[in-house]
């Protein structure tokens, strides 16, 4: 058995003795595709499709392995990720934990298990007594990104380890999301009803279905209301606009419009395939560089939307993202990004490591 064969096993059997399992969901048959409390429709099966860890190149699993070494040496005394501008953020944060959990490690179990719990703390002590999961005071114009993605952590945390602590500030931060959708059906930059823009949606529609995936509720009307705006958002080219007013389309938004869909339930019909037929056009020249703003924003969607997809399409994505990735990271073993250099390397090493099929919230 080589060392790379050896990690994965390791990480299967803490899932599996802790008392949880991310591999192998035991959604039946019976419950794909039918509306399930919550208004949800349970269309994943949790099953790694045959040939995806053959993708996982030894060159790639190295990769992975020192970008998840660099990671967890930047992870600040108070648990926080993020240098500079986002010392501390809390989307910065919650990422990293997530693509330590997407290696097989999770909260004080693994290699890298004191790092996520770590994390965890940081996180459940910014999440004030309303629920909203955020550093207070923090200079950041979007509130709401640190709060979906935070929700979205908490989620994925609490079904691994079922800790009453987390259920009670997820079931709060639940409730925010729930409470704060606007008339249009979407979220915006502030825990308020006002306006609404895709990319704040996805974040928070994307932290309720892991949250439903880990047992709390979510109400039907939520969900439907999100999808309907979802849907409003696409433009004729198959793209996504950034808000209903209007405006063309752009890859990074519309790989999170199609996310958008899938996380709400929708996993077939004239939406999604206009979707993909667009993102599809990027598939060729990967090398967005700086021509292309959020770059890796864009791919963390993508590789979503690709993975639930499934088939030929999915291989030729991951593929030349994964190559392009591997050939991007820096000798250190991190990924450069406006952001930080930890956010970059947070999103490469999920994108990545997304065939590990460990984390509920990705799996098809």
């Amino acid at each position: 058995m080589s060392w790379i064969s050896g990690r994965r096993l390791l990480a299967q059997v803490l899932l599996i003795s802790g008392g949880f399992f991310l591999a192998a969901p035991a959604w039946s048959q019976e419950r794909a595709n039918k509306p399930q409390e919550g208004g949800f429709v349970e269309g994943r099966s949790g099953v790694v499709p045959e040939g995806a860890a053959e993708l996982v190149t030894p060159a790639t699993d190295a990769a992975i392995e020192k970008g998840l070494a660099w990671l967890s040496t930047q992870q600040n005394a108070d648990g926080s990720f993020g240098s500079g501008a986002y010392r501390g953020n809390v989307a910065v944060t919650s990422l990293a934990a997530i693509s330590f959990m997407a290696s097989g490690s999770s909260p004080n179990r693994g290699p890298y298990g004191a790092a996520v719990e770590k994390a965890l703390q940081y996180v459940l002590d910014n999440t004030s007594p309303s629920g909203f999961v955020c550093v207070a005071n923090a200079a950041t114009h979007g509130p709401m990104y640190s709060h979906g993605f935070g929700t979205l952590f908490l989620a994925e945390a609490y079904g691994m380890t079922h800790r009453p602590e987390i259920r009670e500030k997820l079931e709060k931060s639940v409730r925010l999301i729930i409470d704060t959708q606007n008339g249009e059906g979407g979220w915006r930059y502030q825990p308020v009803r006002s306006d609404a823009d895709l990319s704040v949606t996805i974040c928070q529609i994307n932290a309720l279905r892991a949250a439903r995936n880990a047992g709390i509720f979510v109400p039907r009307e939520t969900v439907e209301a999100c999808i309907r705006y979802v849907k409003q958002s696409q433009n004729s080219d198959g793209g996504f606009k950034y808000m209903l007013t209007g405006g063309g389309s752009a890859f990074p938004r519309s790989a999170a419009g199609v996310v958008a869909m899938q996380s709400a339930g929708i996993y077939e019909g004239d939406e999604l395939d206009k979707g993909f037929a667009y993102l599809k056009q990027f598939v060729p020249e990967m090398k967005f560089g700086p021509r292309f703003s959020h770059y890796f924003y864009g791919h963390y969607y993508a590789a979503q939307a690709f993975w639930i997809r499934g088939g030929d399409e999915w291989g030729k994505w991951y593929t030349s993202i994964r190559d392009e990735l591997v050939g991007k990271q820096a000798n250190a073993g991190f990924w450069t990004d406006s952001i930080g250099n930890e956010y970059g390397t947070a999103m490469a090493l999920i994108i990545l490591q997304i065939p590990n099929n460990y984390l509920p919230i990705f799996q098809r």
